[in-house]
């Protein structure tokens, strides 16, 4: 119900004052378990696929935007319940397989889970190379991925911005990739691969010039 009600306000508004270019919402499949990989170029692609989804699509955020305390607090909390996000805990020696095991919940309840397989977010507008926990969900659960490309919501808030402001932003949701051909691969090999794949689907949904590389997360905790 929360997420109706913040979904029923917050579609609307965002549509009336992005104006967003939203492409290929028939690509999302409208249910059972899929992964949603997106480049990642700002804070607030979190928001923008799902309010652009067809349907809900949970994301991953820090379990601090669920213990602040005051009013902000539960205003703050109240937020993330409404758009699906799910807490995790960032600090844990096996934060990064804690993750993945909680994706995997989402999948296996037969929701949609998106996910940034570059890590964090690109500073210089490039795609980086994938990281294979996309993969290693996507065959684990038995789902499809739809690859998702972003443009413009690096000048919503670029990075370092505390406060959106208005831009123009695309939406495209690319054709879901069957995983069922990497299956009968190697394990390492089916996941680099069937990363590589998704990576190439979303650089021909965004255009954008690829790193050659992995991205690295900042030491800055704030970047």
């Amino acid at each position: 119900m929360l997420y109706s009600l913040g979904r029923g306000v917050l579609v609307p508004l965002s549509r009336a004052l992005y104006r967003p270019a939203i492409i290929g919402t028939e690509n999302v499949p409208r249910t059972g378990g899929v992964i949603l990989a997106s480049n990642h170029l700002s804070f607030i692609d979190s928001f923008a696929i799902p309010l652009a989804s067809p349907r809900q699509v949970r994301f991953l955020a820090k379990e601090e935007y669920w213990t602040a305390p005051g009013v902000g607090g539960w205003l703050r909390k109240g937020f993330f319940d409404a758009v699906g996000m799910v807490p995790v805990n960032r600090h844990s020696a096996t934060a990064a397989q804690e993750s993945l095991d909680k994706g995997l919940e989402v999948l296996r309840a037969g929701d949609a889970f998106g996910i940034y397989p570059e890590g964090t977010r690109s500073r210089d507008g490039r795609l980086y190379r994938g990281h294979t926990g996309v993969a290693w969900l996507a065959l684990n659960a038995g789902v499809p991925v739809v690859p998702v490309g972003l443009i413009g919501t690096d000048q919503i808030q670029p990075i370092g911005a505390r406060f959106p402001t208005l831009a123009k932003v695309t939406v495209k949701f690319g054709q879901a990739i069957d995983i069922s051909p990497y299956q009968d691969l190697p394990a390492g090999k089916a996941r680099r691969q069937l990363t590589d794949d998704v990576m190439a689907a979303i650089a021909g949904l965004t255009g954008q010039e690829p790193a050659g590389g992995y991205n690295h997360v900042p030491t800055n905790p704030a970047d």
